[in-house]
């Protein structure tokens, strides 16, 4: 009973103290929320020359398709199942400027019955895809305490993909498709971030203007060969663009002055 009572005293006075240190921060004005905010006023420094970035962005597609047209086909009925995964990180070698690289890997299948030139056919395709992308990025804060900010990031991406695709006609005519193709971009992508726990940031990116070369290498049945080259510069707002992100930033500390 003796170290029962010790406890329970032990616990009551640490109880005590606790709550009165948070009622002498409060009534010294240090609240939980102020205490935040005097962390981002003073010791946020998210853009400073010498902290590193890392981040990561995902995606899942996972569509039912049924009477859909298409440029020279139909999908009478289908599955489209796809992810999408990008790997950031960065290194500020000034205040407010990062030079960086993306890693990104990406997975789209289908699975449904065409309509193509009056055939109906029974498709199967997968495609895989990788790229690398580095970039510069320069940031400016919207707000005194940084917590939200504009960026423009200018970067190169070079990546490759190949595909699989089997056609089924008439129960017995198979068609075996496989493409290989190389993928090179210039473009510019602004975006915001915006702080939501210490160095924790949701980033949102939009591409805007780009210039696009891409090589697709074909072979059917393994025969038919055919290569088809691509020039696309693009301007344009299309919201459907738009990637969403999770950041974190980290580095040195430094007060501000």
């Amino acid at each position: 009973m003796r170290y029962l009572f010790l406890v329970a005293l032990s616990v009551l006075i640490f109880s005590s103290s606790m709550i009165a240190q948070e009622k002498d921060s409060i009534s010294m004005g240090r609240s939980p929320y102020e205490l935040m905010s005097s962390y981002y006023s003073n010791d946020f420094t998210p853009f400073r020359k010498r902290n590193f970035y890392t981040g990561l962005s995902f995606s899942l597609t996972d569509k039912s398709l049924t009477n859909v047209d298409q440029i020279i086909q139909k999908v009478i009925e289908g599955d489209n199942h796809g992810f999408n995964i990008t790997l950031k990180g960065g290194y500020f070698t000034g205040n407010y400027g990062m030079v960086g690289i993306n890693f990104d890997f990406m997975e789209e299948k289908f699975d449904g019955i065409l309509l193509k030139s009056s055939d109906t056919i029974q498709s199967k395709s997968i495609t895989r895809a990788y790229s690398l992308a580095p970039y510069v990025r320069s940031s400016v804060p919207l707000t005194e305490n940084e917590r939200l900010s504009f960026f423009t990031e200018v970067g190169l991406l070079f990546g490759v993909s190949n595909g699989l695709t089997r056609n089924t006609k008439d129960e017995d005519e198979i068609e075996k498709v496989y493409d290989d193709s190389f993928n090179f971009r210039l473009g510019i992508s602004p975006g915001i971030t915006f702080f939501a726990m210490e160095n924790f940031a949701f980033e949102v990116q939009l591409d805007v203007l780009g210039y696009e070369l891409n090589v697709k290498n074909r072979e059917i049945n393994g025969v038919e060969q055919s290569q088809e080259v691509r020039h696309n510069v693009d301007f344009n707002i299309d919201i459907l663009s738009l990637k969403l992100g999770l950041a974190y930033y980290f580095g040195r500390t430094k007060q501000r002055k």
